[in-house]
């Protein structure tokens, strides 16, 4: 798959919910922005399938190739279709299409590939790795595996993946060498964002990279992930992970600042308090993040 020839190339990294709305806002801001989607989820309908088949997870993907449609189509109703009964249930309809074009092509690219033909998107989405990983946590002295693990563990210190050193598609680094502006989150800050920027060949290519950088905080701390963090903790965690933002874009309703205007002063870099949150508050709004990222310069 070749990259867009694009002098404001924007590539943001993450998974799940929180990549969807960084892509989501990208394509209301006009953008065709490179998506790098986390291959570490081991739970729920992808863990099933990753178990059953060996199969990198397509959750994350699923739901980031529907944000990054261009428009709402019978494909993105059938990509986010879940049964309810049987033996299927839990299964997303597009989670199980993702498999099958895996399986038929021995590709998971590929098969994102297609399915991003299917649908009719705006941008491209790649995964982070060539292969599925195992998320691991340090933890004090202690060690977790698993992403579900981590995602119920408290005072987590750092994120790595198993393999240390995995393989990452070379459109991933030849986007980031080239990108105008790096988005990272919002997101689950280890089980999400540092899933993906802890693997060593992504994490040297921001180093780098000239691209501003930025961070979109999540809204809310999670229980046992990040119980007790503030945003500063956030971005501490994300320094520890070699990840250094120009902009860092925070809703603190739900949490705490701490010392992050300090922090940011000590490093250079640009903290902006704004409105991101949706009317229920549990996920980030694209429309406002998409005017937050226009706003604060994401794009200069």
């Amino acid at each position: 798959m070749s990259l867009p020839a694009n002098k404001n190339l924007v590539v943001a990294l993450g998974g799940g919910h929180g990549l969807a709305s960084s892509l989501r806002a990208l394509v209301l801001s006009d953008r065709c922005p490179i998506g790098v989607v986390s291959v570490a989820d081991d739970g729920g309908s992808s863990g099933r399938l990753r178990e059953a088949f060996g199969l990198e997870p397509p959750g994350d993907v699923r739901k980031c190739l529907v944000a990054l449609a261009g428009t709402e189509s019978i494909w993105t109703s059938v990509f986010d279709y879940r049964f309810v009964g049987g033996e299927l249930a839990g299964h997303s309809l597009g989670n199980l299409i993702i498999a099958g074009l895996t399986e038929v092509t021995g590709d998971f690219s590929r098969a994102i590939q297609l399915a991003q033909q299917l649908i009719g998107v705006k941008g491209s989405l790649y995964p982070s790795s060539a292969r599925p990983v195992i998320l691991g946590a340090k933890v004090g002295l202690g060690r977790v595996e698993g992403q579900v693990n981590v995602m119920h563990t408290e005072g987590i210190d750092s994120v790595y993946t198993i393999p240390e050193s995995p393989s990452v598609p070379e459109p991933v680094i030849r986007a980031i060498d080239g990108a105008k502006t790096i988005i990272a989150g919002p997101g689950s800050l280890f089980t999400s964002v540092l899933a993906v920027l802890c693997i060593p060949a992504i994490r040297e290519a921001i180093r780098l990279s000239s691209a501003k950088k930025i961070y979109v905080v999540n809204l809310r701390q999670q229980k046992l992930e990040t119980v007790g963090l503030d945003i500063s903790d956030h971005i501490r965690a994300l320094l520890r992970h070699g990840f250094e933002p120009d902009l860092i874009l925070a809703d603190n309703e739900y949490m705490e600042l701490g010392d992050a205007e300090e922090l940011c002063h000590s490093f250079g870099g640009q903290l902006v308090i704004c409105h991101l949150a949706d009317n229920t508050g549990g996920l980030h709004d694209p429309e406002l993040l998409a005017d937050a990222l226009e706003r604060y310069g994401a794009f200069d």
